[in-house]
């Protein structure tokens, strides 16, 4: 169980069979592994992930080629006011491009970085109503319907 398996994305040392590992939690970057959090976390700061965390998972042994147990270990020091449900993601549901270009097209205003995380937390509220109305109605899908009696 001693012979390697990969190089650690960041500072390239030998990452073996067995060993335990970090990847990143953006889709995007699982393909890059990390022999620390360290490495982990310097692989962050030059992508720029917002709520992105280190993943630890194991790598594979040479007998099976299958990853092992994962744990989720948060990095940042963002934490959402949704953590009482632990296991829903809190990823940004707005689409921050989109918005900015229309506050700016709207106001001429730039758009704050934070802005993303704040509005999630209101899509997140609305959302929960309309599945609500969605339950109470019987179904197990959401329409475009169950936002309708929503109060703003």
């Amino acid at each position: 169980m001693d012979s390697l398996w990969r190089n650690c994305g960041v500072c390239k040392n030998q990452i073996k069979h067995g060993s335990i590992i970090q990847k990143c939690s953006i889709s995007s970057c699982r393909k890059h592994v990390f022999c620390s959090v360290d490495c982990w976390s310097v692989h962050d700061s030059v992508m720029g992930h917002k709520n992105a965390f280190a993943e630890e998972d194991r790598a594979p042994s040479e007998s099976n080629n299958i990853p092992q147990k994962r744990k989720k270990i948060l990095i940042s020091s963002k934490k959402s006011s949704d953590s009482k449900e632990s296991d829903l993601p809190l990823d940004i549901l707005i689409v921050i491009s989109k918005l900015k270009s229309y506050v700016k097209a709207k106001s001429g205003m730039n758009t704050s970085g934070d802005v993303g995380e704040e509005l999630s937390k209101f899509v997140r509220v609305i959302v929960n109503e309309g599945i609500n109305t969605a339950r109470s109605e019987g179904r197990k899908t959401l329409m475009a319907r169950d936002f309708k009696n929503i109060k703003f």
